[in-house]
């Protein structure tokens, strides 16, 4: 399954928590698209999801400025 969580102006932590919280809702195995602000919301989630176990497997910038963050449920 893939799905998607538009993040956008949401600022860090809750960025990530909210992200988490996504994650603890899907099936192992499973991917979502989190759409997120550039510079420390995408370091900072990027990074906490991987520290929890999962996966990024790409982080895509959108001419839009915003950036999405595909990540696998791991665990």
């Amino acid at each position: 399954m893939n799905c998607k969580l538009d993040l956008r102006g949401v600022t860090c932590p809750m960025n990530f928590v909210k992200t988490r919280l996504f994650l603890d809702k899907m099936a192992v195995g499973d991917t979502v698209e989190v759409l997120l602000d550039g510079g420390e919301p995408v370091e900072s989630v990027s990074s906490s999801v991987q520290q929890e176990g999962h996966a990024v497997l790409a982080t895509t910038p959108e001419a839009e400025g915003y950036f999405v963050v595909t990540i696998r449920k791991d665990l």
